[in-house]
């Protein structure tokens, strides 16, 4: 029940970034990069985590260590509509749970519409 709790939860935060992307005027259909976070209890973790995703190319994972605290950025290029936004992120937060890292979400620059 956990993770669903967490998907629930992810749900409500996705949707919140939105509001705020869409309140700046973003074009939801224009393709970007969107930046997630995976937070690793350990470098072996960031790595393990960081080559399952670049080698099933589900995005494209960096390693980053910041003063001995690693994670794992992974970005995507994709539109953000609702649904896909939901998607991907909750496939992260499933990612996540499974490996033992803590999902810490998304962003991205808005592309405001012209």
């Amino acid at each position: 029940m956990a993770m669903l709790d967490k998907l629930m939860e992810s749900a409500i935060t996705d949707t919140d970034v939105l509001r705020a992307l869409n309140a700046q005027g973003d074009n939801f259909a224009c393709p970007r990069d969107v930046d997630f976070l995976l937070r690793a209890p350990s470098k072996e973790k960031a790595v393990l985590v960081s080559g399952f995703i670049n080698d099933y190319q589900f995005g494209v994972a960096t390693l980053l260590d910041e003063d001995g605290q690693y994670s794992v950025r992974v970005v995507i290029n994709t539109s953000i509509q609702q649904h896909a936004m939901l998607s991907m992120s909750g496939f992260m937060g499933c990612i996540g749970e499974l490996f033992g890292l803590e999902y810490d979400g998304w962003g991205c620059t808005p592309q405001v519409r012209s």
